[in-house]
């Protein structure tokens, strides 16, 4: 059995105020989403952070209280909590303690299937333990023999610890840069074969995954869960125009993401840095729904991946809209329509299938926007030069003249170096 305390802080540094009942339903879904049994869940009004507990005396005494009445073997404290603070918290409560990290890295543990997700949670993981190697348990304390005609006092067993964690961080680290270099090979195989990538990113829980399944026939993992998907999924998709794309579906973000987290999925998340077309799944339906577009594109800012200059394209698909009343459903329609944000924003519902041919199509268009349209003139016997128009650019239209075909084709700088160069050839 476990509880859920979440510490409220009345006002928040530099963003907003959540509400509190909303955050402390997200932080018992993150304890749910891992099969925790939560009796106890409470929101601890923080009106200064206490050193020893974070959290004021009352406010340990009534835990106490009620982790013995209820016989709670696991608090989790939806905040980041220091190595002294959670030991002082486990003795205070006389049961194990976990921070917010602490219970993200646990449900990453328990979704991570491929090799490679398995890599970078352990990373995670074990940059998270090299903090809280404390002096706090007698074991630490313990020293082993030295090295040397001198002798000493040799390693204590906190350093040698350390010293393991230090190397088998250097270990995986290695592995991962073997990752990213076969990611990077395959990226540069895609760009070769010219196909751009669209990667779906957004606050977890809110459709990215039903959306790929939708838009790509694929059957990844989708359910009402917090951070149901961990390893990337990616398809190859036919768009409207004919052309072909890979979209690739990630890892959900989540409001305060652990800085070592993000650092340990970068070679995941380059998909996105590197991606042709960033679309932001977003939960419509939710009451924070701007409070989550802000956690996500605070994360894509800090990867690098949200280009303020408005050089790579960004659009938001406005999920689950089946789940609106009726009259704010009509409001988003009409703004999304015929207002400024209707070239940036799609509803969509995922569910449904509502929505998703015009978002598929605004991809297209994106994607097709990259060369300006040019006439070109080519043999019709030149079948070969026709069918790589077809493939490599977007034909506009078309009319044939005797033995040519002319042809209104926009080509991306790249396809229209290889078209001059089979001209020349020719």
């Amino acid at each position: 059995m476990a509880a859920v305390l979440c510490p409220f802080e009345q006002r928040l540094r530099g963003r907003s105020e959540r509400d509190s009942q909303a955050k402390l339903e997200e932080a018992v879904g993150l304890a749910r989403a891992i099969d925790l049994d939560v009796r106890l869940a409470q929101v601890a009004p923080l009106r200064q952070v206490t050193p020893a507990t974070l959290v004021g005396k009352g406010v340990v005494a009534r835990m106490a209280a009620a982790v013995e009445e209820l016989g709670i073997g696991l608090v989790v404290v939806d905040d980041k909590l220091t190595p002294v603070q959670q030991r002082n918290l486990e003795k205070a409560w006389q049961t194990k303690v976990i921070d917010r990290t602490g219970l993200i890295l646990e449900i990453f543990g328990a979704r991570a299937r491929t090799h490679e997700g398995r890599l970078q949670v352990e990373l995670a993981a074990l940059d998270y333990q090299r903090g809280r190697l404390v002096r706090s348990w007698t074991h630490l304390e313990r020293q082993r023999g030295g090295f040397g005609f001198l002798g000493g006092p040799g390693e204590s067993q906190i350093e040698i610890d350390r010293r393991l964690i230090g190397e088998r961080i250097v270990r995986i680290k290695r592995d991962l840069e073997g990752v990213r270099k076969t990611r990077a090979v395959n990226r540069a195989g895609r760009k070769k074969a010219r196909l751009p990538t669209v990667a779906l990113v957004g606050y977890t829980n809110a459709g990215k995954s039903t959306l790929f399944n939708r838009m790509s026939g694929a059957e990844v993992m989708a359910k009402d869960l917090l951070f149901a998907t961990l390893d990337p999924t990616m398809r190859s998709i036919k768009l409207p125009n004919g052309k072909s794309c890979v979209l690739s579906d990630t890892v959900g973000f989540v409001s305060d993401l652990p800085t070592h987290l993000v650092a340990a999925f970068r070679a995941t998340l380059e998909e996105v840095i590197e991606a042709d077309l960033i679309v932001h799944v977003r939960d419509i339906s939710h009451p924070e729904t701007e409070q989550q577009r802000a956690d996500v594109e605070e994360v894509l800012r800090e990867l690098g991946a949200l280009d303020e200059a408005g050089g790579r394209p960004f659009i938001e698909a406005l999920n689950k809209v089946d789940a609106l009343p009726g009259e704010v459903r009509a409001t988003l329609e009409t703004r999304t329509t015929t207002g400024a944000e209707r070239a940036r924003q799609y509803p969509v519902s995922a569910l449904t299938g509502e929505g998703v041919d015009r978002l598929l199509t605004a991809i297209a268009d994106l994607l097709g926007a990259a060369g300006e349209a040019r006439e070109v003139s080519v043999p019709l016997a030149d079948g070969a030069t026709i069918a790589w128009l077809y493939r490599h650019g977007e034909v506009r239209s078309r009319r044939d003249e005797g033995d040519t075909a002319w042809l209104t084709v926009a080509l991306d700088p790249a396809a229209t170096a290889q078209f001059e160069r089979r001209q020349q050839v020719r």
